[in-house]
């Protein structure tokens, strides 16, 4: 029986002209950050389990995707732990690795693992696949890839300032226009925590926070209830989450609310340094917002947070975000390693720079001209040509095999191949050739001892 062909879901396939624009993408994107003198890197497609699990958060370590042991060391399965129905035990036993949730995590491990190589701070980018066993839709893959930048080994502020001016400078450079960076704090997340006597429930806190927009103010509120905050908590959490204005009359209402949290204090504090620097260094393509509702649930965040939002005309979910973090590499044993990231979501962006017809014309490379085929004595004089015009980088080929012209043409038509070359027998006795331009639809003939400066 035959297979149907298909891709898992969550995966797919791309064509010539799709490996094109992701190539354009990807290459201003390198080209942007090592404009702001980061270095790239590359790290396995699969880490340790141990290393990928733990930082995520509950609902982050469900969707790592596992790898099943294999050869002899299936013979370590726990199956006393199957027999007893401890299956969660039984699974870690049969996995020992796992494929990359992000990028970021892998780059702490890299850190720790080769500090004494590194200068410090050290700014890398990172373009590689990640994968996470997430429920495919518009816009959401299993497989896909991130774009990462990251500076680690200094907590200044300035640091926050490049990341934004980075995502500013990248869009500007992929014309995409109307994109926010909406901006927040974990700190003020902490200090909003403690003024509802939440502070050792914080993850719980910025998890249902960071599902507004998937579930709606009151499927959070419900959540939250659920966690045990009460009535009390609520009503002051609705009351900040009104919160309207710019984002400097947002802090000043703010600074007075979270007044008793100090850390909470500290963190408005940061963001006002950090918008205080885009007013004279004005924002080309983005537009720089405060968003309290925004929490990004992982972990490892501990001071701004950033999220990318298309423009308002495209309906499309978070093109990237990031943060700032201070324990990530403390797992691997290297403490005292602060840094901040962001991350660009390539397909998203993909996506949106599609539906804005933003890519350039005639991106796809291919073959610049076609020489037909007529027959073994004629095709080696042609295939003579193909290989002078390949050395001066001219692309080129021959077609395989003698076939009737409208097919040969036929196909350069469907290559998008705008110049075909006729050599024929006759053309050989005459010392010609005829030149066609398939986008005109006329054709020409030369001398044959002009062909090469002709087509060059």
């Amino acid at each position: 029986m035959a297979i149907k062909p298909a891709t898992p879901k969550g995966t797919r396939d791309f064509s010539a002209t799709e490996i094109a624009k992701r190539n354009y993408i990807r290459g201003v994107l390198q080209s942007t950050f090592e404009y702001f003198g980061f270095q790239p890197i590359e790290t396995p497609s699969f880490e340790r389990l141990e290393t990928l699990t733990g930082v995520y958060g509950e609902e982050g370590d469900r969707l790592v995707f596992k790898i099943l042991n294999s050869g002899e060391k299936v013979k370590k399965a726990d199956t006393e732990a199957l027999a007893s129905g401890a299956y969660q035990k039984f699974s870690r036993s049969l996995s020992e690795k796992a494929l990359r949730y992000d990028l970021t995590v892998p780059f702490a491990r890299y850190v720790a693992q080769h500090q004494n190589e590194l200068t410090f701070p050290f700014r890398r980018y990172q373009i590689q696949p990640v994968w996470r066993a997430d429920r495919p839709q518009h816009g959401r893959f299993q497989e896909f890839y991130q774009c990462d930048a990251d500076i680690v080994g200094d907590r200044s502020l300035w640091q926050e300032v490049e990341v934004l001016a980075l995502y500013d400078k990248a869009f500007s450079d992929l014309k995409i226009e109307g994109v926010s960076l909406k901006v927040n704090h974990r700190k003020i997340l902490a200090g909003i925590a403690g003024k509802l006597g939440a502070e050792e429930r914080l993850i719980d806190f910025t998890i249902a926070l960071d599902k507004l927009d998937k579930i709606g103010k009151e499927g959070v509120f419900e959540e939250l209830k659920s966690k045990g905050f009460n009535a009390g908590a609520l009503q002051l959490l609705e009351e900040l989450l009104s919160l309207q204005g710019t984002a400097s009359e947002q802090l000043d209402v703010l600074k007075s609310i979270l007044a008793d949290q100090p850390e909470g204090i500290k963190g408005i504090e940061e963001l006002e340094f950090i918008f205080n620097q885009f007013n004279d260094n004005a924002l080309h393509s983005v537009q720089l917002n405060f968003d309290l509702t925004l929490a990004r649930g992982l972990h490892y965040y501990t001071g701004m947070i950033v999220e990318v939002s298309a423009p308002a005309n495209i309906k499309m979910g978070s093109i990237g975000g990031g943060g700032r973090y201070d324990d990530l590499t403390a797992t691997f044993g290297l403490n005292n390693m602060s840094g901040i990231g962001i991350s660009f979501g390539f397909e998203r962006i993909y996506l949106v720079m599609e539906e804005l017809h933003l890519f350039p014309e005639e991106l796809l490379p291919g073959t610049e001209v076609l020489f037909a085929n007529f027959g073994s004595y004629a095709a080696s004089t042609a295939y003579s040509y193909v290989s002078k015009l390949r050395k001066l980088n001219f692309s080129s080929e021959l077609y395989p095999s003698e076939s009737k012209l409208k097919k040969q043409l036929g196909y350069a038509n469907q290559k998008g191949i705008q110049k075909v070359v006729l050599i024929g027998e006759e053309e050989i006795k005459q010392k010609t050739f005829i030149l066609k331009d398939m986008k005109l639809g006329n054709q020409t003939t030369h001398p044959l001892a002009d062909l090469i400066s002709i087509l060059t």
